[in-house]
């Protein structure tokens, strides 16, 4: 699957066209959509964004080439999680093959769970992993789009289906459709079904006025009662809901159902393949049965008593995201907010994309994942240890590096000089050493007094303890070769620091070499450290995840019931002093600048950072710590 904006696509010819893809080469090839007119990509109804002639220099030609149109059509709900960044990545990816547009559609046709905190969110999130649509910016931008634009247009097309004799004004409750949907082997009943056309023209202009109150009535599609597919059993195209819009205010009392407003959406937008997940499948029938039934009486050219035919896209569908050890549920993730079980949408526990992006995930790492995972049409349960590596894999190569001490224990070197401070190189990043040379080294400050890891010194260790102890000796990373001497303790025993002295002539980390060139002695461990009187102090927010089990609810039917109550920890770090001076979070694109803390992890720096508290998310760890402990159990 490409990606939106990928840096090093899969090459087409190194692997093999998912199935979708396919599906558009045979549509290109046979003609299907017709090619591309000269002048661009415009679509039969308004756009958001606009694009303007001549100022849109990264434009590509596409005149003549076969039409590929897709689109992304979020709900706006709720805010975007991982699963959605499949969908993203695929419809802009199928736009940037085959040289199409890509379009970004809000489906707002529910006022009563819709807001503009969500509009806002979702155009964060879509343009941060590198869906492009907007024309003034992106090559392969078809526009922004609104279901709530094409409110007149909807219903003029309802008020068709009635003329047409193909819907009726049911007065029939919720429930009482529920209770009317018959089995399998028995039909559904609706005795308002055979209602004169001309009633059903006035209930539901009445409908339209705001004449009658919420679950009075509703406008359904006459179909088949008797269909063994229950979508098709008359459903229901319009209800009444009095609530405001997030887009159109009180203008419409009136709202269309999913099923109604998505084939319309993409027919107006000029969609060649209407992409959605494995769910809708059952619904392609009646997604096709409206576009039939409008274009019933139409013909291409116009002539026809309802005039010209609307554009009929292809419905496709394809399994969804699913990691495991998450809920994706927009209802189970309001749910979580709401109860303040996270501290919002954003909460680098949850799964959102926002999320992802405050905990430090880098756009490209969850393109690649996207385009690791593939398409197909066969639901799995996808490894968030796959998620985990594309990031480690993307930071190791771009994050610089820093030291920090989480859980700091001081090191006092005894031969060092009271006062003195040596300006050590310090390797920002190896991977770039080769490349960048002297550019990817800075100096790093180093003093009498340090702190270490708790876990790096034990005083009574077992075998193959490589780290402190005494009598033993370690590299402190780019710095010198120390040796422990002792410790002091308190009051309870507790040891509050170590003594140790150094070696002048391992500068760098180096051991000297003897006569026939080889180091003269071995030592095998290193550790990270930070001078005490340079060193910073920050807060540093260490995640796990939000559930213990893969499956939260397999167990007992409550996904409650499988929270991690160890998700969180927080700790007062000492962090490399270069870090506290340059770290900044960079509101204008939501996400801080990340580093790797040697030995430790990636970290970001957390949104919740202000002038002299510096607030740092771990990312993820070097390795992955969940495969290791699941080999001990």
């Amino acid at each position: 699957m490409s990606s939106p904006t990928s840096d090093n696509p899969t090459p087409d010819a190194a692997r093999s066209l998912n199935f979708i893809e396919q599906i558009v080469e045979a549509d290109n090839q046979s003609g299907r959509w017709g090619l591309w007119p000269a002048g661009g990509a415009a679509s039969t109804v308004a756009c958001r964004t606009p694009s303007k002639p001549g100022d849109a220099s990264h434009s590509i030609s596409r005149a003549g080439k076969p039409r590929v149109r897709t689109r992304f059509p979020p709900e706006p709900n709720g805010y975007l999680h991982i699963g959605h960044a499949k969908s993203i990545c695929l419809n802009h990816g199928l736009a940037r093959r085959y040289d199409g547009v890509f379009n970004l559609r809000f489906d707002d046709t529910n006022p009563t769970k819709e807001e503009q905190e969500y509009v806002d969110s979702i155009i964060r999130d879509v343009r941060w992993l590198g869906g492009d649509f907007d024309p003034t910016t992106g090559p392969y931008a078809g526009g922004l789009y609104f279901a709530s634009d094409y409110f007149r247009q909807m219903y003029d097309f309802a008020v068709e289906l009635i003329k047409k004799g193909k819907a009726y004004v049911c007065h029939l409750s919720a429930e009482e459709v529920s209770r009317r949907r018959g089995t399998p082997q028995i039909p559904a009943t609706s005795p308002d079904r055979d209602r004169p056309v001309e009633q059903s023209l006035r209930f539901f202009d009445e409908m339209r006025r705001g004449v009658h109150p919420d679950g009075s009535m509703t406008l359904r599609a006459k179909i088949d009662l008797a269909s063994p597919n229950f979508n098709m059993r008359d459903p229901v195209m319009y209800r009444i809901v009095h609530e405001h819009h997030h887009n159109t205010g009180g203008d419409w009392c009136i709202y269309p159902m999913y099923d109604w407003a998505h084939g319309l959406e993409d027919s107006l937008e000029e969609i060649t393949h209407s992409i959605c997940t494995l769910e809708f499948e059952n619904h392609r029938p009646l997604y096709d049965w409206f576009i039939n039934a409008i274009n019933e009486g139409r013909t291409d050219d116009g002539s026809g008593p309802w005039g010209r035919k609307i554009h009929h896209p292809q419905q496709i569908e394809f399994a969804k995201f699913r990691p495991n050890y998450t809920v994706l549920s927009k209802r189970n993730l309001l749910k979580m907010v709401q109860d303040k079980v996270v501290s919002g949408w954003d909460d680098p526990r949850m799964p959102t994309i926002s999320a992802l992006r405050r905990r430090g995930c880098t756009p490209e790492a969850l393109r690649k994942l996207m385009e690791d995972v593939g398409v197909s049409k066969v639901e799995s349960m996808i490894d968030l240890v796959r998620l985990e590596n594309a990031v480690r894999d993307h930071l190791n190569k771009t994050a610089p590096r820093a030291m920090a001490v989480l859980r700091p224990l001081k090191v006092v070197i005894e031969n060092w000089p009271e006062g003195k401070v040596d300006q050590l190189d310090y390797v920002i990043n190896p991977e770039d050493l080769e490349r960048s040379g002297e550019s990817a080294k800075r100096k790093v400050p180093f003093s009498r007094v340090l702190y270490i890891e708790q876990d790096d010194f034990m005083e009574n260790p077992p075998k193959k303890f490589f780290r402190l102890a005494p009598g033993n000796e370690v590299r402190l990373r780019w710095a010198y070769i120390i040796r422990c001497t002792g410790v002091t303790k308190d009051a309870s025993g507790a040891i509050t620091e170590v003594r140790c002295t150094y070696d002048p002539a391992t500068r760098g980390g180096d051991i000297p070499l003897g006569p026939d060139g080889k180091p003269i002695r071995k030592v095998q461990g290193t550790i990270h450290w930070v001078s005490a009187e340079h060193a910073a102090s920050a807060e540093i927010r260490l995640f796990d995840r939000l559930f213990k089990t893969e499956e939260p609810g397999s167990a007992t039917g409550n996904w409650m019931d499988d929270l991690n109550p160890s998700s969180l920890e927080v700790v007062r770090a000492f962090i490399d002093p270069h870090v506290a001076q340059t770290a900044r979070y960079h509101a204008d694109r939501g996400e801080g600048d990340r580093f790797q803390f040697e030995r430790l992890g990636y970290f970001c720096v957390d949104k919740d950072s202000s002038p002299g508290k510096l607030v740092l998310n771990r990312t993820v760890t070097l390795k992955d710590t969940w495969a290791k402990e699941a080999a001990k159990s």
